[in-house]
């Protein structure tokens, strides 16, 4: 796969390969950021803190519902911690017009159940990257009963709008093996999300091999795209192997960081095929 972005005069083109996602990212499509962000920083006036500056505050849902298997959250989880500590991801953000992202990692299940494994910290480099990463690693397992997509994307809006950053961009990026059965319409949330100007990014597991098992039957990819995800440069990654867990986060993740969306849809568009009813599973 191939992704790509129109250069800007504000900076110098540079082109960065990254191994693995295939992706192609120009730091030159990011001057016109730049620009608008120090424009904001002059109106802002007293108080206005540069450490708080990021390119994007990213919260990261990971479903622990009970319908993933012990083996298959340790394969998330190691997911996550080699993309976050990859060459690609650190690579990203460090072509970014800040250098830096802020980025929590939460848990979730039913309603009302939402776990901070790792609350906000700044990544700009290999060392803040690996202590983030480790906080997640050493963190026990947790799994619940329910799957509450709609409260999951709640309480990630909620810790966008309340923690200390001004991100340029600001993603949620949502995993999960099943449709929302819990807590409300999940579109009612996923359209609060987009209205509050946050992108809603979704990783469909699909991991049982069995076609009979219930996640084939229910299409998780397509409910995703249908009912879940939304906002500017939406996009999603289905995964469909134990094995394509970790690529598949870190083109992700990539594709977050630097505010790029795939030239090509890597799924079938809902246009082409019968819509998802979102409100079967509420």
């Amino acid at each position: 796969m191939r992704v790509s972005v129109h250069p800007s005069p504000a900076r110098d083109a540079a082109l960065v390969l990254l191994r693995g996602a295939l992706v192609a990212l120009l730091a030159a499509s990011l001057g016109l950021a730049v620009t608008l962000r120090n424009a904001d920083a002059q109106t802002l006036g007293y108080g206005y803190d540069p450490d708080a500056e990021v390119d994007v505050e990213l919260v990261l849902a990971v479903d622990i519902s009970q319908s993933m298997d012990t083996e298959e959250q340790e394969i998330q989880r190691a997911g996550y911690v080699a993309a976050l500590t990859s060459r690609e991801v650190l690579d990203a953000i460090r072509y970014g017009p800040t250098g830096r992202i802020a980025v929590s990692y939460m848990e979730w299940g039913g309603a009302g159940e939402q776990f901070i494994v790792a609350d906000w910290s700044v990544i700009s480099d290999a060392a803040t990257a690996a202590a983030f990463a480790a906080k997640v690693a050493e963190a026990p397992l947790n799994q619940r009963r329910r799957t509450s997509i709609a409260s999951a994307l709640e309480h990630a809006v909620a810790m966008v709008e309340g923690n200390r950053f001004q991100g340029l961009r600001k993603v949620i990026d949502i995993s999960g093996d099943g449709p929302n059965n819990q807590g409300g319409a999940v579109t009612l949330y996923r359209d609060r999300a987009v209205a509050a100007g946050i992108t809603i990014n979704g990783l469909p597991l699909m991991l049982k091999s069995n076609e009979t098992a219930w996640q084939a039957m229910l299409n998780i990819d397509r409910y995703y795209e249908d009912c879940v995800i939304g906002g500017p440069g939406h996009f999603f990654v289905p995964v469909h192997s134990k094995a394509q867990f970790a690529d598949a986060i870190r083109m992700k993740l990539v594709l977050e960081i630097a505010g790029l969306v795939p030239e090509k849809p890597l799924v079938m568009q809902a246009s082409a095929r019968k819509p998802v009813n979102c409100g079967l599973y509420d």
